[in-house]
């Protein structure tokens, strides 16, 4: 295995992190920062207040992206293990 090889691995893996994770943690703080702006106009400092949406608008995004994301690791899974015998022999 040469460097370029493990630096592209990296990089691939990475990618794939930011693809699976970005969809959830976007829409998390899209509904945390609505959150925030409507506790800050109403006064309104309740704790509870700022995870319950949170929590539901990131069961909802893996819900609507979850075959996708499942899609992608998938993908990365079988190009990995696909490449693991060119970088073996």
């Amino acid at each position: 295995m040469t460097e370029s090889t493990i630096i592209s691995l990296g990089k691939d893996a990475l990618m794939t992190v930011i693809l699976v994770a970005g969809p959830v943690l976007g829409l998390g703080m899209l509904v945390g920062l609505i959150v925030s702006i409507f506790q800050a106009t109403t006064q309104i400092q309740e704790q509870t207040l700022t995870f319950i949406p949170k929590i539901l608008a990131v069961l909802l995004s893996i819900v609507i992206f979850g075959p996708w994301m499942l899609r992608v690791l998938i993908d990365f899974g079988q190009r990995l293990l696909g490449n693991l015998t060119d970088y073996i022999m």
